[in-house]
């Protein structure tokens, strides 16, 4: 692949006209990983895809960010937060996590610390003591954003299927292509759409290339 190529594609149809070099490097961490292991290139694709959207165009690993105000709790977990309750905790990070994250995903009762301790971290945001677990990080849930770990993460749970059970291989294969179902990789199908054409622009800068 010309990667000189890529970036250039990618910058002016993904990227508003420029790279910083934290953009560039991360997704040249992410193209060697998959030069190494030879995959489809439209796992690469959505992979890259999945990592622009769970980075907020970064693509770099990330904390979450959960400073909400408190019409943006009532927008994001409206099961978790009645009005009184948002306005009570709007602009607190940690007391947020805590409790929109509590006694799910393995995570003990907001009291415990659990939701802010496993909040998402990484290029795909692995939330929840269960998901700390399964990458073997519980004890070092920081280390999700050691860039290394952070793509071998991406990688064993898109392509494993280790994140929802759902894998690359369910929707990329030689008789389906499917840009929009393979969002049930990450996330059931929020943000479906808007992830496929991210991908699909990611797959015209790799054809670009060769």
């Amino acid at each position: 692949m010309d990667r000189a190529k890529f970036f250039a594609v990618l910058r002016s149809s993904l990227f508003r006209g420029r790279l910083s070099q934290n953009q560039v490097n991360g997704m040249e961490a992410i193209l060697d990983a998959w030069e190494a292991g030879s995959f489809d290139v439209r796992w690469l694709s959505y992979m890259l895809a999945t990592t622009y959207h769970e980075t907020d165009n970064t693509m770099c690993a990330i904390v979450e960010n959960l400073n909400y105000s408190a019409a943006g709790l009532k927008a994001t977990f409206p099961k978790y937060f009645t009005a009184t309750q948002a306005a009570i905790y709007a602009r607190q990070p940690q007391r947020i996590a805590n409790r929109a994250y509590a006694s799910r995903m393995g995570n003990g009762d907001e009291a415990s610390g659990d939701g802010w301790r496993y909040r998402g971290r990484g290029l795909v945001q692995i939330t929840g003591y269960d998901n700390y677990v399964k990458f073997g990080i519980s004890e070092q849930p920081d280390k999700a954003l050691d860039p290394a770990k952070a793509i071998e993460i991406l990688f064993d749970g898109m392509i494993n299927g280790r994140f929802t059970g759902k894998k690359l291989a369910d929707y990329f294969g030689a008789k389906i292509t499917d840009w929009t179902g393979a969002r049930r990789i990450i996330n059931s199908t929020d943000r479906a759409a808007d992830i496929a054409d991210f991908a699909k622009s990611f797959t015209a800068a790799i054809e670009a290339a060769q």
